[in-house]
């Protein structure tokens, strides 16, 4: 793979391992990841960096999934329709990606977690409390349109859908921050997965650094997890301001500068 060697490899092991930390908490993990892999290897072909990013991301995300599915009760009548429905809208996301420039969700990315922000800092106890709300008929259907949407855009793009679907959950189905936590990961993985189905088939993944990476973020994410479930969903709550904070400064620099 082009890329610095040695030096290349360790800087995005540690990258991947913080990322793997990061995301299995609030989501987010790809500003550092993918960064680090652009930047550790320039010369490679952009759609294989997002495919081996993918691959490693999923690996940890997973793990992280397991983790939560112990400590909280999972949702599966809720999820998992929501998850079969991700899976093909990411695939459709990566195919358009091929066709159309990310370029057209860069300018709008850094406004909507804005939004997003200004959101969760006035409802002071948003997330604190687990008050599940049963959905039903057109609300159901609404729902699973907006989880739809969420995965296209992870396919297409990606930036911040761990914290959109984290921010969904709470907002639409009552969840506090560590049932959205959980349910937000199984959400990722079948939008990797999606996403993963059409970079696989097409060559763009380097399986060696792919592996290497997840084994990485498979370490960062457990201690995520772990110290997300023991520190309640108050600290899960500042994580995902402070991880949106961050977001919106990558994204408008690359948007805006």
């Amino acid at each position: 793979m082009p890329g610095g060697g040695f030096a290349s490899l360790l800087f995005v092991l540690c990258a991947a391992g913080c990322a793997g930390f990061i995301d299995s908490m609030v989501g987010g993990g790809g500003l550092i990841q993918l960064p680090a892999l652009i930047a550790g290897y320039p010369a490679e072909v952009p759609a294989t960096l997002l495919g081996t990013n993918k691959l490693a991301g999923i690996l940890g995300t997973c793990t992280a999934f397991a983790r939560y599915a112990k400590a909280v009760r999972v949702p599966w009548r809720t999820v998992l329709p929501a998850a079969a429905i991700a899976l093909p809208f990411a695939l459709l996301g990566a195919s358009l990606a091929t066709v159309m420039s990310p370029a057209v969700f860069r300018g709008t990315v850094p406004l909507i977690l804005t939004g997003v922000l200004i959101y969760v800092l006035s409802q002071r106890d948003l997330g604190s409390q687990h008050r599940p709300i049963a959905l039903t008929g057109r609300r159901r259907v609404a729902a699973l349109a907006g989880i739809a949407a969420i995965a296209a855009y992870d396919g297409f793009f990606g930036p911040g859908t761990g914290n959109f679907l984290m921010l969904f959950y709470v907002r639409v189905y009552g969840f506090d921050f560590i049932s959205a936590a959980a349910c937000a990961r199984l959400i990722n993985i079948a939008t990797n997965a999606g996403a993963l189905l059409y970079f696989g088939t097409h060559g763009h993944i380097r399986w060696p650094l792919a592996l290497a990476l997840g084994a990485s973020n498979i370490a960062g994410s457990l201690l995520g997890a772990h110290t997300a479930i023991r520190r309640g969903s108050r600290f899960v709550r500042t994580a995902f301001v402070l991880v949106v904070l961050a977001l919106i400064a990558k994204t408008a620099l690359n948007a805006y500068l």
